[in-house]
């Protein structure tokens, strides 16, 4: 049995996951790490890593940036690894990250469904033909009035994975607001939406001479993020130390 620490347990993706795991036989959560503890919890709920003294294999986190390096500390220490899906980090934390890889496992993604992973392979094989043709590109996202950041980390993923493969210097452009000119050739657009409940749903659209090809994922449920954060979980338990992704889960 894989022991699981869940950080942000009390978040909206922490009890998705905490409901997902109850009947498993796999997968056991043995404490939470959260400054919110509304005693529903089956394991123990701590405010900080450094009050947890609960042993396990990995950790999922689904909580902030805020005091991400306390948990970073821990998985160190401990010498456990992290299944990383917190996003809106900064480039310090980023760099840490690619530190703590060469002592730990760390598994990364800003968005941990199949679909969207998926959806990154697609876009990469649609760039390197649609280049050449020279369409425009822009991604839209939409999610729930409640969330923080903006753009989302998944729209940003998406947009480094076509940039990836484009043979000229791209940049990306968040706001055409203060700036009265035609667009930019070599740019990325990347629109955010907030709104009532939407759970996720990001639009890339591929814009050419008289035709226009769109790629589109849509999350119904958390549940598609929640199942994939326990894929990478079982998948990254006792692997070696270095930098992971849902790639290597799902492909």
């Amino acid at each position: 049995m894989t022991r699981v620490i869940l950080r942000g347990c009390n978040g909206r993706m922490g009890k998705m996951i905490t409901e997902q795991l109850k009947v498993s036989d796999i997968l056991e959560i043995v404490a939470g790490v959260d400054r919110f503890d509304d005693k529903t919890n089956t394991y123990p709920v701590f405010e900080s890593f450094t009050a947890c003294n609960v042993q396990a294999d990995v950790i999922i986190d689904f909580s902030s940036p805020q005091d991400i390096e306390e948990m970073f500390a821990y998985a160190v220490t401990s010498n456990i690894g992290i299944v990383l899906c917190t996003t809106g980090l900064s480039e310090e934390q980023i760099s840490m990250i690619g530190e703590i890889s060469k002592k730990i496992p760390v598994l990364r993604s800003a968005n941990m469904s199949l679909g969207i992973n998926l959806l990154m392979q697609l876009l990469q094989a649609a760039t390197k033909v649609l280049e050449r043709a020279d369409f425009d590109i822009e991604i839209v996202e939409r999610h729930h009035n409640q969330k923080l950041d903006a753009p989302s980390g998944t729209a940003l993923a998406l947009a480094d994975a076509i940039k990836e493969v484009l043979t000229d210097e791209t940049s990306y452009c968040y706001d055409r607001s203060d700036r009265r000119e035609k667009r930019r050739k070599n740019e990325i657009g990347i629109s955010a939406v907030r709104g009532g409940t939407i759970v996720g749903e990001h639009e890339v659209i591929f814009a050419g001479r008289d035709e226009v090809i769109e790629f589109k994922h849509t999350a119904y449920s958390r549940a598609v993020f929640a199942n994939g954060a326990i894929s990478a979980a079982r998948f990254l338990a006792g692997k070696a130390p270095g930098m992971y992704s849902m790639a290597d889960v799902v492909l």
